[in-house]
């Protein structure tokens, strides 16, 4: 039961995949519980207008290319003419989202963990004001997310649906004829292909001069050419300095990264994807004492505590990437900590992946960042001498895994597969283990599957892949 002078054991701001995470594992720690959510349903950005809704358009559009674009024809399946519905597309996406925070909404009653609508501000460390309403809790642990960052003179209006960020881009009523997305990253590149499978003519504005920063360099240089092959056209080392909208059309004003000659580009839809911002506005954080650092993020230690005595922080709030999964290792991690556990998080293993086709995948660390840490060897196996991708038609992509030259660690896996996300876990769970390339190369995989490139790819870490 909670401690008499207060209401609650925990209480957690923020109910996406860290915070609703962090609420049910204290609750079923034996923790008197609260979560706090403004939005009307649970399950935060990404169950609500990030990678959930997203995944629906993806896996709907790829099954109206395959049948538009003469795959299954190929395999012999005959369709007559084929036509996309965007709303119903719509509607199944809205669908599954409306099954999954309603899964979570019953997660919190059987575990009697309390919503509290409404946006939370900080009385004191141990207060929290909601709806005009003081809660008290012992640990508080602040779960806010991230929102959409903002690009200087370029207005989103998501209700006009002209210039959107990934919100509008995901409620699109009908598929645009020109978009133009600003941004290479992944949520740019999820949502692009997504349009550009249904028709949309896709034209990718980038500022550095490579897409997906952050990941490794071989698998950004692939992916621009399969992307390219795909008909998106890229525009890469470009900024975008204005936007005029007239009507239903919006027209940007390009100019190279480094400065020079400014251009104009007309479309219909552009799409913002510029990255995403820490959420500790209206927090009241001044209240409690709690300063953000230079990328306006909350620091922790290693076991989430902030510098203020029983107030916790977990996911975009804090340093890290921006990832659900590792939002929700640390809400279970945080839970566990507050009841007097032993949660940890080992952020050197946490896994990326960018669900566009193929699928791009990766964990632990880039080619260029190992390197850096000494002497490494790296084998890669391509999937078009994979028997199963092979089969399916699916030849683009390839595994690579990167291991210490003199101890044989694997310290990083990236993998371009159709199903390199699903692949991406077994890399993981082998470096968790702090496999060497030896131990994946030596187990035995089932033949014929995706998951033989990831066991290839090892053997030819010491020089000796079978098939190539």
């Amino acid at each position: 039961m909670a401690d008499q002078t207060y209401d609650y054991d925990v209480l957690v701001i923020g109910a996406g995949p860290g915070g609703y995470v962090a609420a049910i594992r204290a609750a079923q720690l034996g923790l008197k519980t609260a979560c706090v959510e403004s939005r009307e349903t649970l399950g935060g950005t990404c169950l609500n207008v990030g990678c959930i809704p997203s995944k629906a358009l993806l896996h709907g559009s790829e099954l109206f290319e395959e049948a538009h674009d003469g795959t299954l024809a190929k395999f012999g399946v005959k369709t007559g003419k084929v036509e996309i519905d965007v709303a119903t597309l719509q509607g199944e996406k809205d669908s599954a989202v409306k099954e999954l925070t309603g899964g979570i909404a019953f997660l919190f009653k059987k575990n009697k963990v309390d919503w509290l609508k409404g946006h939370a501000t900080f009385k004191d460390a141990h207060t929290v004001e909601v709806d005009g309403k003081a809660h008290t809790a012992k640990d508080v642990v602040i779960a806010t997310g991230s929102s959409v960052t903002p690009l200087p003179g370029v207005e989103v209006d998501n209700e006009k649906g002209v210039i959107v960020d990934s919100t509008g881009a995901l409620a699109l009523p009908a598929v645009p004829k020109n978009m133009v997305v600003i941004g290479g990253g992944v949520i740019g590149l999820e949502l692009g292909s997504v349009w550009r499978r249904l028709g949309a003519k896709v034209t990718v504005v980038e500022f550095l001069d490579q897409l997906l920063p952050g990941m490794d360099g071989e698998v950004r240089k692939e992916a621009a050419k399969i992307f390219a092959k795909q008909g998106m056209e890229l525009k890469l080392s470009t900024k975008v300095t204005g936007a005029a909208v007239r009507g239903k059309t919006a027209t940007l004003t390009l100019e190279p990264a480094a400065g020079g000659k400014s251009e104009t580009l007309k479309a219909d839809c552009v799409l913002v994807a510029i990255g995403r911002r820490p959420n500790t506005e209206g927090l009241g954080l001044d209240k409690i004492g709690l300063e953000l650092n230079k990328r306006g993020q909350i620091e922790t230690d290693h076991s989430f505590r902030t510098k203020v005595q029983g107030v916790w922080a977990i996911g975009d709030v804090i340093p890290g990437p921006m990832l659900a999964h590792k939002a929700e290792d640390e809400g279970i991690a945080v839970a566990e900590n507050i009841a007097g556990q032993h949660g940890i998080v080992n952020h050197a293993v946490i896994p990326s992946v960018v669900y566009t086709y193929p699928e791009i995948a990766g964990v632990g660390l880039t080619e260029e960042a190992a390197k850096e840490q000494g002497a490494i060897k790296v084998g890669k196996f391509p999937m078009m001498a994979n028997s199963r991708a092979k089969t399916n038609r699916e030849p683009d992509g390839f595994v690579k895994v990167i291991a210490d030259a003199e101890t044989d660690k694997v310290l990083g896996v990236w993998a371009i597969a159709t199903v390199a996300g699903t692949m991406i876990a077994q890399a993981a769970q082998a470096m968790e283990f702090g496999a060497l390339s030896e131990d994946i190369a030596y187990t035995c995989h089932a033949h014929p599957t995706h998951s033989e490139a990831i066991k290839e790819a090892a053997m030819a870490v010491r020089g000796k892949p079978i098939h190539m």
